[in-house]
C-alpha cells in the first residue's frame, strides 16, 4: 500500500514539475539564443514573470466573441496537461503508465489545436481565419510524420506506450538503429513545426504576413493569453522529453529509491538544457522560411519518417 501511494504521489510528482519547469526551459532557451545573438539576455524566470503579469491583468473580450472563444484556453491548457501527465519525465513504471499511450498523446495535441483554430475563427477577424487555416495546412502535413516516426518507434519495442518504450529502449543499451536516425530526424523537425519554431514560425514576431500561431490568438489577454502562453512552453518542453525519452534515455529512473529519482531530475535537466542549446543553434543558422515552402520542409519530415519505417521492416524484421 506504501508503495502504491509513493508512485500515485511520484505521478503527481512529475505532473506539476512538467507545469512548473516548462516556463524555465522557455527562459533558458531565450538566455541562450540572446547569448548566441549577442543581444543582452533576460533572467531564466523571466516567463514566470510574464505569466504573473498577464494573470494580473484585466482581461478584454471582444462584442462578438461567443462562450467557445471564453472556454479554449481552459479547453487547451486542460488538454496540454493530461499530455503533459502520460509522458515520462523523470521516472518510469509510474501509474500514470496505463494511460501514456502514443495516440492518446496526439490526439491531446490534436484537440488543443482544434479549439485553439475555432477560437482563431470565432471573433470573425481576417487574422485569426488566417491563422486557423495556416495552423491547419501545418497539421494536416505534421501529424503524418509524427504517427510514422512513432510508429516505427512502437513497432522496435512492441508497443505505443510511452513508459514500456522508454524503459525497453534504456534496456536495450546503446545500439546502432538505422531507422532511430531517420525518426530523430523526422520527429525533430515536425517539433519544430509543431511548437511554432524557426523556420516554419517565429514566435518572437508579430508580423502578419508571417503569422502561424500568434495570428490565432491575438484578441486574447490577461488569463487567457497567459493559458494560452503557458500552454505553448509546456508542449515545448513535452516534444523535447519525447525525444530525450526515445533517443537518449539514459538516466531516467526504473526504481523509485532516492538517489534513482535524483539521477533521473539531474539527468533530465542537463538533457534538457542542451538540446535547447541545439534549438538554438539550429534557429540562428536558419531564417524563416515562406509559408508556401512549409509543405516541402513537412514533406520531407513524412518522407524521413517513411524511410525510419522501411528501414525498420528491411533490417531488423523478418
Amino acid at each position: 500500500m506504501d508503495r502504491e501511494l509513493t508512485a500515485w504521489a511520484l505521478a503527481l510528482a512529475q505532473a506539476l514539475l512538467f507545469i512548473a519547469a516548462a516556463p524555465l526551459l522557455a527562459g533558458w532557451l531565450q538566455r541562450v539564443k540572446c547569448h548566441m545573438q549577442n543581444r543582452d539576455a533576460p533572467a531564466v524566470w523571466q516567463p514566470y514573470r510574464n505569466l504573473a503579469k498577464l494573470l494580473r491583468k484585466q482581461m478584454l473580450l471582444a462584442e462578438n466573441a461567443s462562450w467557445l472563444f471564453r472556454a479554449v484556453p481552459y479547453i487547451v491548457f486542460g488538454a496540454v496537461l493530461l499530455a503533459a501527465a502520460v509522458v515520462p519525465l523523470f521516472a518510469v513504471h509510474l501509474p500514470s503508465a496505463a494511460i501514456a499511450d502514443m495516440i492518446v498523446l496526439v490526439a491531446f495535441f490534436a484537440l488543443a489545436r482544434f479549439f485553439t483554430a475555432l477560437a482563431g475563427l470565432d471573433i470573425g477577424t481576417a487574422f485569426g481565419g488566417m491563422g486557423a487555416s495556416r495552423e491547419m495546412m501545418v497539421a494536416a502535413l505534421a501529424e503524418p510524420a509524427m504517427l510514422m516516426a512513432v510508429f516505427t518507434l512502437s513497432m522496435t519495442a512492441s508497443t505505443t506506450n510511452l513508459s514500456v518504450a522508454t524503459a525497453y529502449m534504456l534496456q536495450a543499451g546503446l545500439v546502432l538503429r538505422p531507422s532511430f536516425l531517420f525518426a530523430l530526424l523526422a520527429l525533430a523537425m515536425v517539433a519544430v513545426a509543431e511548437t511554432s519554431r524557426v523556420p516554419v514560425d517565429n514566435p518572437a514576431t508579430h508580423l502578419e504576413l508571417t503569422m502561424l500561431h500568434e495570428a490565432m490568438i491575438l484578441e486574447y489577454g490577461g488569463r487567457h493569453l497567459a493559458l494560452i502562453e503557458w500552454a505553448s512552453q509546456i508542449k515545448l518542453m513535452i516534444y523535447s522529453v519525447l525525444i530525450i525519452d526515445f533517443f537518449f534515455p539514459w538516466g531516467i529512473a526504473t526504481d523509485f529509491s532516492a538517489m534513482a529519482l535524483a539521477v533521473g531530475v539531474i539527468a533530465v535537466t542537463a538533457k534538457l538544457m542542451l538540446l535547447a542549446v541545439v534549438l538554438v543553434v539550429w534557429e540562428t543558422v536558419l531564417a524563416k522560411m515562406r509559408l508556401f515552402r512549409v509543405p516541402q520542409f513537412l514533406g520531407f519530415a513524412l518522407m524521413l519518417s517513411l524511410l525510419a519505417m522501411l528501414t525498420h521492416v528491411v533490417l531488423e524484421t523478418g
